[in-house]
């Protein structure tokens, strides 16, 4: 299993916004933590299962295939405060971190209608996770 937290393991252009996301965050005195970037299949399988057949909160509604972190243009961090994680949703911080993250044309999940999550940021380039998918198992037939 795969769960990445390097930024090189993402899109290189969407490497390129969250390097730009990160370095702006540090010059308004926020540090981020990467939490999450490339993820495989068994291992959003296994964080789908948290919650529901595993022990644990739901942390996400998105299964294996269905989360943009599987198709490398997905991160989520999370702001530091003297060291320490910031997950309040309620601190101020996070609006600054998602005002920056947003400048940098990242898409924050936090904004979705639906399952709302403070510490996603993306850039899909466009694609649906369906277009994405197409294009997932299109190189996997290629590579036979």
């Amino acid at each position: 299993m795969i769960s990445s937290r390097d930024l090189k393991d993402l899109n290189p252009a969407v490497a390129i916004k969250a390097r730009n996301f990160i370095a702006q965050c540090a010059d308004a005195g926020i540090d981020l933590l990467v939490t999450s970037t490339y993820r495989d299949w068994d291992s959003q399988k296994a964080l789908y299962a948290q919650g529901r057949t595993t022990p644990g909160a739901v942390v996400t509604n998105a299964q294996a295939g269905q989360s943009f972190h599987n198709y490398c243009c997905a991160l989520d961090v999370v702001p530091l405060r003297a060291g320490k994680c910031v997950w309040s949703t309620s601190d101020p911080i996070w609006q600054q971190v998602g005002a920056i993250g947003k400048a940098c044309g990242l898409e924050w999940a936090w904004e979705w209608p639906s399952f709302k999550e403070m510490a996603h940021f993306q850039d899909t380039g466009g694609k649906t996770i369906k277009q994405l998918y197409s294009e997932y198992l299109a190189a996997e037939v290629k590579a036979i």
